[in-house]
């Protein structure tokens, strides 16, 4: 393990677990942490890697924050996990954003589907990411969904995107 990914992991998989623990227990993703987690996966990156790294890093910053952007627009992730997101893709680079992205859905879809079934709510689900997907096809809108008064219907995003993303830095930073 090179002492960049040491430095990086030490700065990273902490702050993955606290704000794992912050959304889970309050729904809330603290600014602050995620500015600790941006900061330090630029500073760091930069350190090591100089100007190249700096680009790596606002390059991940930018393409992460893009995608999850688009999300959001359509009310399926919130701002903060946006955020969060966007700095996580600071800490890994441009290049481990996408492969990230895939993990965490996967994370996201597989405690979905536990948190769905276990809610009882896989019918209203299922209806909802089909009409998600329908609004996908030409001549067709995208449904805004709004985030359910009772918030124990929803799951808190960082879980799945914390573990996804400290599960693909460690296979392919380690």
């Amino acid at each position: 393990m090179s002492t960049q990914t040491l430095a990086l992991a030490i700065l990273f998989i902490p702050m993955a677990i606290i704000i794992t623990y912050m959304d889970v227990k309050y729904r809330r993703i603290p600014n602050k942490m995620v500015l600790v987690t941006l900061i330090g996966g630029i500073a760091l990156n930069t350190i090591f890697e100089g100007t190249h790294g700096l680009l790596l890093s606002l390059g991940g910053f930018g393409l992460a924050f893009g995608v999850t952007l688009f999300f959001h627009t359509f009310g399926t992730m919130g701002a903060g996990d946006v955020k969060l997101f966007g700095a996580i893709g600071a800490v890994s680079g441009i290049s481990l954003v996408l492969p990230t992205l895939l993990v965490v859905a996967i994370t996201g879809g597989l405690l979905a589907i536990v948190k769905m079934i276990y809610s009882g709510r896989a019918r209203a689900t299922m209806f909802g990411v089909f009409q998600f997907f329908y609004g996908l096809l030409p001549g067709q809108t995208v449904p805004r969904f709004d985030i359910p008064a009772d918030r124990s219907h929803t799951l808190p995003y960082a879980v799945p995107i914390c573990f996804g993303s400290v599960l693909t830095f460690l296979l392919f930073h380690a």
